[in-house]
Order: C-alpha cells, then structure tokens, then sequence
C-alpha cells in the first residue's frame, strides 16, 4: 500500500491529437513545482500520479497552484487482487464522514470479477454497517468514496480544486508592465493561466522610488513566479524620461506621453525576450489614462498587441482575485510607484493625438529610451 497523488487536468482533455503535447507539458511543470521533494511524477493509463514525497501538505499546496490542474486527490494505491482489503481501506477512509455518501467505483480492468455495480453495492453495504453517521444517497451525496480499478486500485475520498488553465509555456511568451500596484500582478496571473510564459518590466525612478518599492515589486515578482516557473523581471531606469517628460510636456498630458514611452520600452524588451504580446493592469475608466480615448493613444506607441484582461473588471472584483493568489497583502504595502510621481492635477481624459505628438516633439525620444535600455537590471525570481 502506498500514498500518492492523483493529479486531474481539465480543459487538456479537449484537445484532441494535440493532448499529448499539453500533457507532456503539465508534467513537466508538476515536476518543476515539487522540485526538491524527492517526489517521482508520471502518467499511466491517462492519470497522473505524484508519489515518493513525505509532506503530503506540501506536495498538494505546491501542486494545487500548477496552471492546468484541475484538481487533485490524496490516495491510496494497493493491490486489486485482494477485495476485503480494498474494502477495509474504504471503510477506514470514510469513518470520519457524516452525512450521505456515494460509492462511485470504476472498474478499466474488465477482467477484474466484479463489475463497477457490484463494487459499488458491496463496498456501500460495508461501509454502513461500521459506520451508522452515513447514508447513502445515490443522486445528491456530500461525500464520494471513489475506488479505481486499474493495474492496481486507487482509493480516494477528498477532491480538492487547484487553479486550471492550461499549462505555462504552451500558448506563447508575453511581457508584463509589472507595478507594484494591484491590478498588474492580477493581470499577469490571468495571462500566464492561458498558458503564456510571462517576463516582467518594471519601471523605477530613484530616488523618486526607493529601493524598498522595488523589492516590493520583485515580492510581487516571486509570488507570480511559482505558477509562472520562474519570471525574469527587467528593472527599467526611468527617472530621466519622467524628469524630462515633465519639464517639457504639457502638464495634463505628461502621464499619457510617460505611458507611451513605457509601451515603447517594454516593447523593444519583449521582442528581445521573443514575446508576442504585452500585458497591462488597466480597465476601462479606472483612473484618466484609462479612458478608452486614452488606451488608444498609449497603443498607438507600439505595433506589438496589447492584452488587458481585466478591461471590464471593477476594483472589487480586481481586489478578490488578488486576494485569491496572495498578491494583495504586498501591493498593499505603503511604498510609492513612478506613476505616482508627478502626476498632474487636471489630467486629461480625452486627449488628442496631435497635441500628444506635438508634445513628444520637445523630447530626445530614440536616445531617451536607448539610455533606459543601457541601464536595464534583469533579476530572475
């Protein structure tokens, strides 16, 4: 008898001739996550299966946050051979239980003697006869005590959700504009969950942003980065470009020139890194540069496309599902961000494309940006 793991894939399943590419890929980043663990992962018989790990806790924490598994189940693995035993370990799994309960047996060995029915009934009637807390409810249960047949049997009660998608890597590479704000971290997580391999570019402005405000964003960085497998974070300088933004634009279009200049920047990293596409934190009507009107003029600077996953969120909802991934408690911390630095106080939301080119006229724009490239710090996490 041994414990194990059983790992479930969701949305993998549906892709047809293409399954085994995503699959190969999944196991790939379950070994990535419990890495260090001594913990042996394979396939048989379209399962997979973690075992060999002393920390079963830790196993299904670190298992549980894989983009592409659906869920996974503690188990146990013994011989099929010997029926009363399967049912003994049945019935020692459900003591606990209160409540209905189901027995839902399935048998891929058809050369096993009994068949799923039959499983199903004998091991029900055992498990009420020892414990008098259940009842069995064959259309509704609150607890499902799972027996497989296959080369050997697996017995299972508890199901626990992980994160789904699909698995990192298999849909393409993207640049995140990672702030030490809510919103971008939540972004990040949402693209890389559809299977896209994100790297980061941060923009600092020191001494206007202190060290602490970049650590806070690699924090952000490290906690993306396990369901990420890893994230190269490029550290942008950026105080020259703010400085000479604001002494030489119009006031209340410094913010929307400095958002362009940053598009151009991660623009020219991503395809260095081989990305297809950037990601942003923004949603329509958040704060003035996110106006619709605005959006378009910050896409306009790069021919690279942008993606917003959170485009028709509210603040609410961005907030829970940074709560959910463990982000919010960091981008919560008190430390300033460059967009915060001059901002203007009447900035526009509506602006016009030739006022904004007219205002980029006053700045040395190539040899700006080569000057921030010179100057980019790349940290892995």
């Amino acid at each position: 008898m041994q414990e194990l793991l059983l790992v479930r894939y969701g949305e993998i399943f549906l892709k047809g001739l293409n399954r085994p590419y995503f699959i190969r890929s999944l196991i790939r980043k379950i070994r990535y996550a419990v890495r260090g663990m001594g913990a042996e992962v394979w396939i048989h018989d379209g399962r997979i299966f973690v075992r060999g790990f002393s920390d079963l806790d830790e196993v299904i924490a670190r298992v549980t946050k894989v983009f592409g598994v659906h869920s996974v189940s503690p188990a146990l693995e013994m011989p099929k051979e010997d029926f009363d035993a399967i049912c003994d370990q049945a019935i020692k799994m459900s003591m606990d239980l209160k409540g209905t309960f189901k027995v839902n047996a399935r048998r891929s060995d058809k050369r096993y003697p009994m068949d799923s029915p039959a499983i199903n009934e004998e091991v029900g009637y055992r498990i009420l006869q020892a414990n008098p807390d259940l009842k069995v409810d064959v259309h509704n249960p609150e607890h499902l005590v799972n027996i497989e047949i296959r080369d050997m049997a697996y017995l299972y009660v508890k199901v626990i959700p992980a994160v789904g998608g699909m698995p990192v890597g298999t849909n393409g590479n993207a640049t995140l504009l990672l702030s030490g704000g809510i919103d971008s971290p939540v972004a990040g997580w949402m693209i890389a969950k559809r299977g896209v391999q994100i790297n980061a570019v941060h923009f600092h402005s020191y001494p206007y942003t202190s060290d602490r405000a970049k650590e806070k964003v690699l924090d952000l960085a490290r906690k993306l980065s396990f369901s990420c497998c890893g994230i190269k974070v490029h550290v942008v300088p950026f105080t020259e470009i703010q400085m000479q933004i604001h002494e030489k634009c119009p006031e209340e279009y410094t913010t929307l020139i400095m958002r362009r200049y940053m598009m151009r920047i991660a623009e020219r990293i991503a395809r260095q890194e081989g990305c297809e596409a950037l990601i942003t934190g923004e949603s329509i009507g958040q704060v003035a540069s996110q106006t619709m009107t605005a959006l378009g003029t910050t896409d306009d600077a790069v021919s690279m496309p942008v993606f917003r996953p959170l485009i028709g969120f509210d603040k609410s909802e961005i907030i829970e599902v940074a709560r959910k991934i463990g982000t919010l408690e960091i981008s919560e911390l008190p430390f300033e961000d460059c967009c915060t630095v001059f901002t203007p106080r009447h900035p526009a939301t509506h602006p016009k494309m030739e006022k904004i080119l007219e205002g980029e006229k006053h700045l040395d724009g190539e040899a700006l940006i080569q000057r921030a490239l010179e100057g980019v710090e790349v940290i892995r996490v």
